[in-house]
């Protein structure tokens, strides 16, 4: 990769079908393109540190909150109307965005990001992405690791009545994070509603419809998807990881005979979060290993309309 010193974040507005994505673009003129897909319940600054330094080793970073979660828009009809959101709008959202990148992006995919890339790589041709990167998720996962995750979530329905009290919340979740987050680092997470308490960045209504069951129902499509994934794939899972065991790697590893596994030993689920140097030097290995990029399609393009 070319070293040169990327731009800062650009904020931008990103039109989906029926709302817009908060999108952050790094080192824009970079190549080749990486488009990083959050969890559920997470946001684009999960990535935060991975995308600034991919970003200074030449890469096109872009990360974006998936609709109801951060920036981005809530969903116009609250959960009571039985219109919420549905899995396959957020993989609608997902191949929009890599539709609109310069090239075909590599998906940087964690939790339902990968499963969003898992189903898309799988299911259309040509594949919207030149190659993935699982971040500790496989399709079929641990019940009791999703359980724990969801548990977390639903825990605090009315709020916080500061940041710290937040923070201390984030620290008993996560206890294998050696630094409590500060309230800078939290703003971005929380949101002070008219009562004046704090929540979470994500849409209730998230919680409330269907979407959970959906994705485990997802589970078979998932799987047939898997098998039909063309474009080079990394694997990567924490040693510590209670959603993604031995068992589903193996699994995944016989749907998806030609991907690489890495194992990441200090690593929960929050792989980025708890290892991010060791998370981004295996996803530079990664991308650096891959065949030379081709033509940008959007040059292409000019080039066949003159």
């Amino acid at each position: 990769m070319v070293i040169h010193a990327p731009t800062s974040p650009l904020l931008s507005r990103f039109r989906a079908a029926d709302l817009t994505l908060a999108v952050e673009t790094r080192c824009p003129a970079g190549r080749p393109s990486l488009l990083f897909a959050h969890g559920f319940g997470q946001t684009r600054g999960a990535w935060n540190g991975a995308a600034a330094a991919l970003a200074q080793a030449g890469c096109r970073c872009v990360t974006f909150d998936a609709r109801g979660h951060g920036e981005s828009d809530r969903m116009a009809e609250g959960a009571e109307s039985g219109h919420g959101y549905h899995m396959d709008q957020f993989a609608d959202d997902l191949q929009r965005l890599a539709a609109a990148q310069p090239q075909p992006p590599i998906l940087v995919g964690a939790s339902m990001g990968g499963l969003l890339g898992i189903v898309l790589a799988g299911e259309i041709r040509p594949s919207p992405f030149r190659a993935l990167v699982l971040v500790d998720i496989t399709p079929r996962w641990e019940t009791a690791g999703v359980e724990r995750i969801l548990a977390f979530m639903q825990a605090h329905p009315h709020g916080f009545a500061n940041y710290a009290e937040a923070a201390e919340q984030i620290a008993a979740y996560l206890p294998q994070r050696r630094e409590r987050k500060s309230e800078q680092q939290l703003r971005p997470l929380l949101r002070e509603g008219s009562d004046g308490r704090l929540r979470w960045h994500w849409d209730p209504a998230l919680l409330a419809g269907d979407l959970v069951q959906e994705s485990e129902r997802y589970q078979p499509r998932l799987q047939a998807a898997a098998t039909t994934i063309e474009v080079p794939v990394l694997l990567l899972s924490g040693a510590r990881s209670d959603v993604v065991s031995r068992a589903t790697v193996d699994e995944f590893m016989h749907l998806v005979p030609h991907a690489q596994h890495v194992e990441l030993p200090h690593a929960t689920h929050m792989v980025a979060g708890d290892a991010n140097d060791a998370f981004t030097h295996e996803v530079a290995r990664f991308v650096q290993s891959l065949d030379p990029l081709p033509v940008d399609r959007r040059v292409a393009g000019a080039a066949q309309s003159q």
